[in-house]
């Protein structure tokens, strides 16, 4: 007999998962129910699989969504995580297991107790970061424990970059997420962690002045900006009396230089609206944010502000995202400056047909074991095959479609509202995604601490 899966949303992040389980659908006796609220931007070979069925759904129509529910096996839910509450409601009164690969929301944690004695597994932050990081990190430092160590430093990064086959801008980037979610990074409160035992904050003005810088082996040099909360998964990890835990995303070294001209023009503000843009063209948006001056041009007063020279290559940046262009327009009403930055930089950064993109995560594991210090350097490359099956893609859909399958065989049965940090889930997902490649590096070096001198820069 068939397992109906249903998967909820079929974005950006979707391709892997979908191939995934069409992949197994045969072997595993699998039939993949795919509810969206567009079915026509599904890709023909997804929708034509005769293992597949595709139904419109809004999810928003109650009695749709449950009967969706109520016809499925387990549910897998892409959606927006605004969305995922009413999701995992209908899982717990209609008896289903529920995937995601969203943080875990003060509403889904309320339902642990109820999902508990439901005997149902609710795996939440099972896609990359969250996701991969945990599972990674949590295999090293369960295996230090094992060995008697005990841990000292913890710092994690992840950054969703372009490869450098296709990275063909000044700013060594291109959108391979949620664009807003890129524009809004860092906001809504200081950034916090603990460094040598001490705490310690970063408020958003300063951010992305604040780097730690790292290489890559055969990638080259990286730098990472703070994560809003470091200390999130202290007690997840059992990482109480760690001295220092750090949790940041990568970038390529110059990016957050640059992107700090935005924060401090308050281009990435997203707390009020334009009036009248509609119609605005990028270089009266950019004057919004600069001194009048009934002499200086824009490009002129803005380098006054920002104290940078013609010559500076940020200045360079700058001119690249056509902010000075006089007839490019906004098509939106009452945009907020961080709508409208996000729409000029997709003009440069949206990723072309054939354009690769790039995964990159980074684990320090400082320990000390039998009275000696020692420190675990860890990373992962992934390179994406082009727009549509991207690394990003690849490394959330897979670790959602491995965890789903395994819940489904029975190999993974702890009940509860979850994330990946314990053996039962971890040791099957990453074994399974190193045959697609994703795979660990590990280094033995010496132990350092924390590198004060790489922070501040």
């Amino acid at each position: 007999m068939l397992r109906n899966i249903l998967v909820l949303g079929a974005g950006k992040s979707t391709s892997y998962l979908l191939d995934y389980f069409l992949e197994k659908s045969n072997t595993e006796k699998l039939h993949l129910t795919i509810g969206d609220i567009n079915p026509n931007a599904i890709p023909k070979t997804v929708k034509d699989h005769p293992n597949c069925t595709v139904i419109h759904l809004d999810i928003l129509n109650n009695e749709h969504r449950e009967k969706a529910i109520k016809d499925s096996d387990i549910v897998v839910s892409m959606l927006p995580a605004r969305f995922h509450i009413m999701v995992a409601e209908d899982c717990v009164t209609l008896k289903k297991n529920l995937v995601t690969a969203s943080y875990v929301s003060t509403e889904i944690k309320a339902l642990h107790q109820s999902v508990k004695e439901a005997g149902l597994v609710f795996m939440n932050e099972i896609g990359l970061d969250p996701g991969v990081d945990h599972m990674s990190a949590m295999q090293i430092i369960d295996n230090i424990r094992e060995q008697g160590g005990k841990m000292l430093l913890f710092e994690s990064f992840t950054g969703g970059l372009v490869a450098p086959e296709s990275d063909n801008n000044l700013w060594n980037y291109k959108f391979t997420w949620n664009p807003r979610n890129v524009v809004l990074a860092g906001q809504g409160g200081a950034a916090k962690f603990i460094q040598e035992g001490s705490y310690k904050y970063i408020p958003y003005h300063k951010l992305f002045r604040r780097t730690e810088f790292f290489e890559i082996e055969g990638y080259g040099r990286f730098e990472g900006y703070a994560n809003r909360d470091s200390l999130n998964y202290r007690d997840a990890y059992g990482l109480q009396d760690v001295l220092t835990l750090y949790r940041g995303t990568m970038r390529r070294v110059g990016f957050s230089k640059a992107w700090n001209m935005f924060v401090q023009l308050g281009m990435t503000d997203d707390g009020y609206t334009i009036e009248n843009s509609k119609g605005m063209s990028y270089r009266e948006y950019t004057n919004l944010f600069l001194p009048y001056s009934p002499t200086d041009s824009v490009e002129l007063k803005l380098r006054h502000y920002l104290k940078i020279d013609q010559d500076d290559s940020k200045w360079e940046m700058l001119c690249e995202l056509n902010l000075f262009d006089g007839k490019k327009t906004i098509p939106m009403e009452n945009a907020t400056p961080a709508q409208v930055l996000q729409l000029i930089l997709e003009d440069s950064w949206t990723l072309d047909d054939d354009d690769k993109d790039m995964i990159v995560m980074y684990h320090k594991f400082g320990y000390e074991l039998n009275g000696k210090k020692s420190q675990i350097d860890s990373n992962m490359v992934v390179i994406g095959e082009n727009r549509t099956h991207t690394a990003m893609a690849k490394t959330v859909g897979l670790p959602v479609a491995i965890a789903t399958v395994l819940i489904l065989n029975g190999k993974i049965t702890t009940p509860g509202v979850q994330i990946p940090i314990t053996k039962e889930v971890y040791d099957p997902i990453l074994a399974e995604l190193k045959d697609y490649g994703i795979t660990f590096k590990e280094y033995e070096v010496p132990y350092l601490g924390y590198n004060p001198d790489a922070v501040g820069n």
